[in-house]
């Protein structure tokens, strides 16, 4: 009975080994001359040390001639710690079959997910992978389509964070497109629909990977990853610094740590930083840093996602007095912080990841307005910028906005002002908030006036000054109730922390029952 046991037990160590070493020591050792880590590796570097356990490890392909040339069918799968919270992961593994999607590999992903929303903890998937493998036919199709609709049912429940690090082809590149982040590796991740041979056979254009879908391209020309990271360490150190600012599911609320800064702390550079003419650049990443809580070792404060893309608004996490809050912010340094397609697609996208994971809003707004231009109009900016106003419309979390220095026309609703359902709109003293800038609007209100004068230019700027007096200040808005205060900017900081606590359990019950909206496309 001894003997059968250790036997037994014999058995269960070589075939765990056999899983464990995956592709062979040769593929493993080719896997490494690409600069590139194995699917296990991956995991250990994400995970907290030592607390990855695997589940379906014995998975085999029922498509392959010898189901040991497929270890755990070319797909690691399980759970563990991270930042000390559990989630789900699964790492295709492309040392097997070249990480290619069979049957079994896509049932063990489905499994992976429903478990992580069943535990109500995010998944992490990390995808470096051939495409379908052609053995299993249409089964590693189906196998494909079970992922998706998992990904659409997790959607807003369990945050689904993706980091593609090597190939992700054909149908294979729309399951990280329905997670809600995506991280990517420069010289080593590529993600498109047709690949290069193919682009080439059809159009006749010649175009590389790295250049038709490599990280660099994903992230500034289509948007489409959220992160190019220098390396996979680094990928991997900002998906645990991503997820220390979110809750492991909708049923929890905003994550909460505590930085060591003081709620009342006063900034008496904020006005500094801000120059007092309307249409001079500014870095708004520094008004960021300073009115949100400071880290005491003085590193960054923000994580931000999409930073080369649609780079004239900002998107980012940081905390307020403890509180994880997602940013919405103008960037004056590019396009003069205008909205166009690409930032009202990103802002929406944001504003709506935050509302379904109870993560407070802050708008810093300085918008001249939307970006003229054909490119917009035929782009259909009209559609674009409805989103946003959707989704601060649609979103029932706490929405803070300031008004920082300007806000003109549509832009100014478009940023979440007191008619899409802030609860609280500050302003800084010399904001201007109006229907058009003063340079724009003086020359129509006043045109009479200046064409008779002896001085046209002169004129015109008295008039310019008459309309920046008489319309363009924050306190017409607030005294028309659009504006709840107009504060010291130094006491920004303060001012928000005391309007987030006082919202953070504020209820909603006003909206009608109805199965979905329908966003604009």
């Amino acid at each position: 009975m001894e003997e059968v046991k250790i036997a037994q037990l014999t058995d269960l160590e070589k075939r765990r080994q056999k899983i464990a070493a995956m592709g062979g020591t040769d593929r493993v050792a080719n896997q490494k001359k690409k600069n590139k880590l194995t699917a296990r590796e991956r995991i250990d570097l994400l995970m907290d040390q030592g607390t990855f356990t695997e589940l379906w490890g014995f998975g085999t392909s029922r498509g392959t001639a010898n189901p040991d040339d497929a270890a755990a069918d070319a797909v690691v799968t399980g759970y563990g710690l991270v930042n000390g919270k559990t989630v789900y992961v699964y790492s295709q593994d492309f040392t097997t079959q070249g990480g290619s999607l069979a049957e079994t590999h896509a049932n063990k992903i489905c499994l992976c997910m429903d478990a992580a929303v069943k535990a109500g903890c995010p998944i992490i998937g990390i995808n470096d992978s051939g495409g379908a493998r052609i053995q299993d036919g249409i089964d590693s199709l189906a196998g494909f389509a079970n992922i998706f609709y998992r990904n659409v049912k997790a959607s807003g429940v369990i945050p689904q964070i993706c980091a593609i690090i090597g190939p992700c082809a054909g149908g294979a590149v729309y399951s990280p497109a329905l997670m809600d982040v995506i991280f990517m590796v420069k010289g080593s991740s590529y993600a498109y629909i047709t690949g290069p041979r193919v682009v080439k056979a059809v159009i006749g254009q010649d175009v590389t990977d790295d250049e038709l879908g490599g990280a660099s391209a994903a992230q500034t020309k289509s948007g489409v990853c959220a992160r190019s990271e220098n390396s996979e360490e680094d990928c991997f150190a900002h998906i645990k610094e991503l997820l220390s600012y979110l809750p492991q599911s909708n049923r929890e609320g905003a994550n909460w740590e505590d930085w060591g800064d003081k709620a009342d702390r006063i900034d008496d550079a904020l006005y500094d930083i801000v120059p007092a003419t309307p249409n001079k650049p500014y870095d708004m990443k520094k008004v960021i840093s300073r009115i949100f809580d400071q880290k005491t070792d003085g590193s960054k404060n923000y994580f931000e996602l999409f930073p080369e893309w649609g780079t004239n608004i900002i998107t980012c996490f940081s905390r307020l007095n403890g509180t994880s809050v997602g940013i919405v912010a103008n960037q004056p340094m590019s396009k003069a912080g205008c909205l166009d397609i690409n930032a009202s697609d990103k802002a929406s996208r944001f504003i709506r990841f935050c509302d379904a994971f109870n993560i407070p809003l802050v708008t810093l707004v300085d918008v001249p307005g939307y970006l003229p231009g054909t490119d917009q109009e035929w782009g259909g900016i009209i559609r674009h910028g409805a989103k946003m106003l959707y989704a601060y419309s649609e979103a029932t979390v706490p929405k803070l906005t300031v008004v920082i220095r300007k806000a003109y026309g549509g832009a100014y609703i478009g940023m979440c002002c007191r008619g899409l359902g802030a609860d609280m709109v500050l302003s800084w003293p010399n904001t201007e908030i109006a229907v058009m800038g003063p340079d724009g609007a003086a020359p129509i209100i006043y045109r009479r006036d200046i064409e008779k004068a002896a001085d046209p230019k002169a004129v015109l700027q008295e008039k310019i000054d008459e309309y920046r007096n008489k319309f363009a200040n924050p306190f017409l808005a607030a005294g028309r109730l659009q504006i709840d205060d107009i504060i010291n900017p130094a006491e920004t900081r303060k001012h928000l922390v005391v309007a987030l606590e006082t919202n953070l359990n504020k209820e909603d019950d006003s909206q009608p029952y109805r199965k979905h909206g329908v966003m604009p496309t």
